[in-house]
C-alpha cells in the first residue's frame, strides 16, 4: 500500500508542516517527511487544511443488526468516515439486542470487514434492554470486541439496584456505564420539551427534572461504589449544575452533548415536522447556553453525534406516530465548528480534545485520539475549515434522510479521512477498502 504526504497541513491549527504516513503509523514530520518520501507515495496539498487527531464518537446506532432498512454498519461507517471519524461505538439497541458476547462479536467483525471505520460495540447493561437482570457483562468485556463502554440507550437503567450492580461489576475491568437518563414516570406519553411551546402547541412536556433526577441518583451511586459514570446527550441546564457539582466532588463522572443540543431549540417544534422530534427532547434557549458553557468550561467533556438514522416511514409521518431520532455524523464536525469555533471560545484543539481524544479514553480506545507525531497510529482527519456549505440530507452517506440540519448553511468540511494510513475519504469522496461496500 502506498504512503501519503499530506504537504503544509496544521496539526490541531497550529504551525504547517509535512507528515509522511506509512504501513499505518506516522513515520515523520516536518522536513523529514519529504525527504522520507518515495515515489509511489500520494502527495496531498494540504494547503489551508487543518489536521486533527481522526475523531472518535461515543454514541452512534447502527441499526444492524435488525433493521438494516434504516442503516447497515457498512453505510453507517461509511458516514462515519464521511464525517472525519477513524471509530464509533455502536449502541446496543439493534434486534437482537447487544447483550451477549455473540452478538457485539457480530457487530465488530461487520465493522471490520466494511473497513470505513473501527466498530467499538457497546454492550447491553440489562438482558434485552428490559431493566429485569444485568447481561453478561464480563463475556462482552473479554470478548473478540473488547466492551468498555455499557448501555441500554434508548432506556433508562431506571432500578437504582441494578444501576449500582453494573457500576460495580464493570470496575473489574476498567468499564463504564452510559446511562440514559429519563425517568420514565415523568416522562409517559412525552413527546417534547415540557414548557411554554409544548403548552402552546398542545403536546405533552417532557420535564427537564426527569433528565436530572436520574442524573443525581447515578453520580451518587458512583461515589458510594466507586465505578465510572458516563451521562449520555445531557441537555437541560440543570444536568449540567448537577454534573458539575459532581466533579467538584471528585465522582468518576463524564459527560456528553450532541450537536442538536448544541445548536437548535424546542422553537422548532412548532412546526410539527417529526424531523425534530428526538430524546432527549430539543430544550430552551437558555437550556442551549448552559450547555455551551458547560461544555466551554470542561464539565462537559465531549460531543457525541447519537447519530439515530430511520425509514421515510418513520418520520413522514404526524408527530406523535414518529421516532424518535436525528442523524449526525455527517455534521457534527461543523455544528461545533459554528457554535464552538465561530461562535465561541475553542481552537482547534479543544476540537479535537473533545471529538477525538476524550471520547477515546472514555471508550478505553488505545490507538484513536493520539497525537499528531512520530511513531503513532495514522488516524487523522484533514478540515477545510474556510470551506461552507449547506447541508442535503440527499447527498449525504448515511442510508437515512432525518437530519434535522437539511438547508443549514455550516462551515468546515472534511476533506480527508485516514484509518491506519489508509485513505477512507479521499478529497471529499469515499474510498472503499478492498472488499468494502462503496
Amino acid at each position: 500500500m502506498p504512503g501519503y504526504l499530506l504537504r503544509s497541513v496544521a496539526p490541531l491549527g497550529g504551525e504547517r508542516t509535512d507528515l509522511l504516513l506509512r504501513d499505518g503509523v506516522i513515520v515523520a514530520v516536518g522536513g523529514d517527511a519529504a525527504a522520507q518520501a518515495g515515489s509511489d507515495d500520494v502527495v496531498v496539498d494540504g494547503d489551508g487544511l487543518v489536521a486533527l487527531p481522526g475523531l472518535v464518537d461515543l454514541h452512534t446506532h447502527l441499526r444492524e443488526p435488525g433493521r438494516e432498512d434504516t442503516e447497515t454498519v457498512a453505510s453507517g461507517t461509511r458516514a462515519a468516515a464521511a464525517g472525519g471519524f477513524t471509530a464509533v461505538h455502536a449502541m446496543a439497541n439493534t434486534a437482537p439486542v447487544a447483550d451477549t458476547a455473540g452478538v457485539v462479536e457480530q457487530v465488530w467483525r461487520l465493522g471490520r470487514d466494511a473497513g470505513w471505520a473501527d466498530v467499538r460495540p457497546v454492550g447491553a447493561v440489562t438482558i434485552g434492554l428490559a431493566g429485569e437482570r444485568l447481561a453478561e457483562l464480563g463475556a462482552m468485556a473479554t470478548s473478540a470486541a473488547a466492551v468498555r463502554v455499557f448501555s441500554d440507550d434508548g432506556k433508562c437503567v431506571w432500578d437504582p439496584v441494578l444501576m449500582r450492580r453494573a457500576l460495580e461489576y464493570t470496575r473489574a475491568f476498567d468499564g463504564v456505564v452510559a446511562q440514559h437518563a429519563q425517568e420514565p414516570r415523568l416522562t409517559e406519553g412525552a413527546q417534547m420539551h415540557e414548557g411554554v411551546v409544548s403548552a402552546q402547541i398542545g403536546l405533552t412536556g417532557w420535564p427537564a427534572v426527569a433528565e436530572e433526577a436520574i442524573i443525581a441518583r447515578d453520580v451518587l451511586l458512583a461515589e458510594h461504589v466507586g465505578g465510572r459514570l458516563h451521562v449520555q446527550h445531557l441537555s437541560t441546564a440543570g444536568s449540567v449544575d448537577i454534573v458539575r457539582w459532581a466533579k467538584a466532588r471528585g465522582i468518576a463522572v463524564t459527560a456528553e452533548a450532541t450537536p442538536h443540543h448544541l445548536l437548535l431549540t424546542d422553537e422548532l417544534a412548532r412546526t410539527y415536522d417529526p424531523v425534530y422530534k428526538v430524546n432527549p427532547p430539543l430544550r430552551t434557549a437558555e437550556d442551549v447556553h448552559a450547555v455551551r458553557a458547560g461544555l466551554a468550561d470542561g464539565t462537559i467533556d465531549i460531543v457525541a453525534t447519537d447519530h439515530a438514522p430511520h425509514a421515510v416511514q418513520d418520520k413522514d409521518c404526524e408527530w406523535a406516530a414518529a421516532a424518535f431520532g436525528m442523524t449526525g455524523l455527517e455534521t457534527c464536525l461543523s455544528v461545533v465548528a459554528q457554535v464552538m469555533v465561530e461562535d465561541g471560545p475553542f481552537g482547534w484543539d479543544d476540537v479535537a480534545r473533545v471529538l477525538s481524544v476524550t471520547p477515546a479514553s472514555i471508550g478505553r480506545v488505545a490507538d484513536h485520539g493520539r497525537p499528531i507525531a512520530v511513531g503513532e497510529p495514522a488516524n487523522l482527519t484533514l478540515v477545510d475549515p474556510a470551506a461552507r456549505r449547506t447541508i442535503d440530507p440527499r447527498a449525504q452517506q448515511t442510508a437515512s434522510r432525518n437530519s434535522p440540519f437539511a438547508g443549514h448553511d455550516l462551515p468546515a468540511e472534511v476533506r480527508w479521512t485516514f484509518l491506519r494510513g489508509r485513505a477512507t475519504i479521499a478529497d471529499g469522496v469515499p474510498v472503499p477498502a478492498d472488499g468494502a461496500t462503496a
